[in-house]
């Protein structure tokens, strides 16, 4: 079962100024900036070398960290209809040539495996665009044959996704793969941090109202687009990290062919199980199923939505497009910024994040 969160924190500003000591919602609230500092560090790194190249294919390095659902998110934004393969993978493929792009992040400056990838793509002649700590074994690799793109915003470990994500939206905006306007996404980032600014209450605040929809559930991030899911793989990632919470992630369509689970949700949804046992203490009971239908690029008149709607009417619909008038891009930056944030709450609050020396939460399961 997942710890106990006092809620009452959450609206608390002193107590939650206190128990954040080490500023992680201050670091999160960083995301734009980071955007920034992004095209302006990739600027100054040499970009522009790659604009008006269409390469055989985009090779993106999965590394242990962010790299993952960086890369994964950056896939769907892509879209099916990209012109150039996409390829994801954790080590340098042995095929990489001099017509091929590959883009990686870590923040481990240390990885062997990131810099001998790095060595061997450079050897073969293949463009690389790398996030990473300016010193280091990964950063050697990279030096005078890739874009190196160093952090010039300071974040806590855990919390460069807005530049990786950045510094891969650059890359295929300058290959002429994507279109997306990245000050834009930034300036969106910014606002949704002040949406989800400590001092504004639960009522009012997006991120603490998730954090209080996700706190002592088990939540089922279901997408109904392929973006809307990769933001998911995102907030599991972001819950795992700052919490003990542990979620489902998968597209509607594919979580609706698991019969059992589905089936469940839609009861803990709607509150229809008469067989329920009030003073039930089993983990099941104590943790339950909450379905939030993800929405990027599903439309209230798409098919899939359609259907989820119909078959889960109670569940979790969070959908930003709704809410603000962005481009696919940002909106997917906006949403996987309010998970984070909303980790970060129920973290705080539950203890399991921001040092739990500091703080036990006050209201422990009894």
């Amino acid at each position: 079962m997942s710890a106990a969160v006092d809620d009452t924190l959450l609206d608390d500003l002193g107590r939650l100024t206190d128990v954040d000591a080490d500023g992680l919602l201050p670091a999160s609230a960083r995301a734009g900036a980071q955007v920034r500092a992004t095209l302006e560090a990739g600027r100054d790194a040499g970009m522009d070398r790659l604009a008006g190249h269409r390469p055989r294919a985009l090779v993106l390095l999965t590394r242990p960290g962010l790299g993952p659902v960086a890369a994964k998110l950056l896939m769907t934004l892509l879209g099916r209809a990209c012109p150039v393969p996409v390829v994801l993978t954790d080590t340098a493929p042995p095929w990489l040539g001099p017509l091929d792009v590959l883009v990686a992040h870590t923040d481990d400056p240390g990885d062997i495996e990131l810099a001998e990838s790095i060595d061997r793509a450079g050897r073969y002649g293949a463009s690389v665009v790398l996030t990473a700590p300016e010193d280091g074994p990964v950063a050697a690799a990279a030096a005078g044959k890739s874009v190196l793109i160093t952090p010039r915003v300071p974040v806590p470990p855990g919390f460069g996704f807005p530049r990786a994500l950045a510094a891969g939206l650059f890359t295929t905006t300058t290959l002429e793969l994507l279109r997306t306007d990245l000050d834009m996404v930034a300036d969106e980032l910014d606002r949704e941090a002040e949406r989800g600014h400590m001092q504004h209450e639960s009522f009012v605040n997006p991120a603490k109202a998730l954090a209080l929809r996700l706190a002592e559930r088990t939540p089922l991030l279901w997408g109904l687009d392929d973006v809307a899911t990769g933001v998911a793989l995102y907030a599991a990632q972001m819950l795992a990290t700052h919490t003990d919470i542990v979620c489902d992630v998968a597209p509607y369509q594919q979580a609706a062919s698991r019969t059992a689970l589905h089936r469940a949700a839609a009861q803990a949804a709607s509150g229809t199980d008469i067989f329920a046992d009030p003073d039930d203490l089993s983990p099941s009971a104590s943790t339950p199923l909450r379905a939030f239908l993800l929405a990027i690029n599903a439309h209230p008149t798409d098919p899939v939505r359609r259907l989820a709607a119909d078959m889960l009417p109670d569940a979790d619909l969070i959908a930003p497009g709704e809410e603000i008038t962005a481009d696919t891009t940002a909106c997917a930056a906006v949403l996987a910024l309010r998970f984070e944030l909303a980790a970060l709450y129920v973290g705080l609050a539950a203890g399991t994040t921001g040092g739990t020396t500091r703080y036990t939460s006050a209201r422990p399961r009894e």
